[in-house]
């Protein structure tokens, strides 16, 4: 899987610099962190709506097309940012044997102390 995810943040980061009319990624990296952002979130808001309606008893296909856009756009976001998938894998590597409730109140707590 991660190599996926690298092979695309590859393609994804060599396609930022290209002309913006022969490319995508270039589009919105060119466009801005704003346009990406607005993708991100209208991408969220398909995957949320397209799982409903899986437990709707809709077909799964829509679900798996929203999420891999929604991971896309995602990956965009990053790359825009200087970031790329092998640092968010690396996080959630560490989270490995750690509570999710356990690492939620770690995270609740160094945002009180950071007030």
């Amino acid at each position: 899987m991660s190599d996926t995810l690298n092979k695309l943040a590859a393609i994804i980061a060599e396609r930022r610099t290209a002309d913006p009319q022969s490319s995508y990624v270039a589009q919105l990296s060119h466009r801005g962190l704003n346009k990406i952002l607005e993708k991100v979130g209208e991408e969220a808001v398909e995957t949320i709506l397209a799982a409903r309606d899986v437990e709707q008893g809709a077909a799964k296909d829509k679900l798996i097309h929203e999420t891999a856009d929604l991971w896309f756009h995602t990956l965009v976001m990053l790359a825009q940012l200087g970031l790329n998938p092998a640092q968010v894998l690396a996080e959630l590597e560490r989270r490995f044997g750690v509570s999710g409730l356990d690492e939620k109140a770690s995270r609740g707590n160094a945002t009180e102390a950071a007030k």
